[in-house]
């Protein structure tokens, strides 16, 4: 079973689907749970039971659809708040009359540590307090924090990208992915290395995982890796 403390069940609205991989990698890196719709009145209709958490909204694409959606989010009887819009930088002069809708922007094309920065600092500022702090496998426990991981009490010794590859599994137990989802949601959209850096990193985090949890990493024959069960 994985236990994320401190995060909330209510995920952070994203706008538009699919999301553009670098807010994909961007939120994916700074640990919330999200889910993107596609249209500004499905944010009313694919709202989850514990409602939303917060919202991205990008207007690159589709900027009358974005600003239609910011201000359903603004006009409900409680406004939902933080909302980060990300928009293009020929579009910073239609923000002048517009800054009740969000709460910061970024302009695209955004690095996602900037955006992930960003989302921090909005839900800080605003008292959501969203950020994980833990994920806890059976033996195994990442401190999203200060990016460390241990295995059954002893501290293992990783590179940041390995960290970044098992807190992105550890996250989504049973979920198969391939190696170019990896790529792209765990080194990012801007990194052009060939699907075996994944393979290299699967191997090295095994071996530091140690043969009795080993296991924990499993590959899916002609598909990719999960995080697998602890049996």
């Amino acid at each position: 079973m994985t236990t994320v403390t401190s995060a909330p069940s209510a995920p952070v609205l994203c706008y538009p689907d699919p999301l553009p991989p670098e807010l994909a990698s961007a939120i994916d890196r700074a640990g919330y749970p999200w889910r993107a719709v596609d249209r500004p009145h499905a944010a009313a209709t694919d709202e989850p039971e514990d409602g939303w958490a917060g919202a991205m909204v990008s207007a690159v694409d589709d900027a009358q659809q974005a600003f239609a959606l910011c201000r359903a989010l603004r006009a409900r009887d409680v406004p939902l708040r933080p909302l980060l819009l990300v928009v293009r930088p020929d579009q910073l002069g239609d923000l002048a009359l517009r800054d009740d809708l969000f709460d910061d922007f970024c302009i695209a094309p955004a690095h996602p540590d900037e955006v992930a920065t960003r989302l921090a600092h909005l839900f800080v500022r605003t008292g959501r307090g969203l950020r994980p702090e833990l994920i806890e496998h059976g033996p195994l426990l990442l401190n999203l924090e200060t990016y460390q991981a241990a295995v059954a009490g002893r501290p293992l010794d990783l590179t940041f990208m390995e960290y970044e590859l098992l807190r992105f599994l550890a996250a989504r137990p049973g979920k198969v992915f391939t190696r170019e989802t990896l790529l792209s949601r765990v080194w990012g959209y801007e990194y052009y290395g060939g699907a075996r850096t994944v393979d290299v990193h699967v191997r090295r985090l095994r071996a530091k995982l140690g043969e009795e949890h080993a296991h924990l990493i499993e590959t899916v024959r002609s598909v990719g890796y999960r995080f697998g069960s602890l049996g």
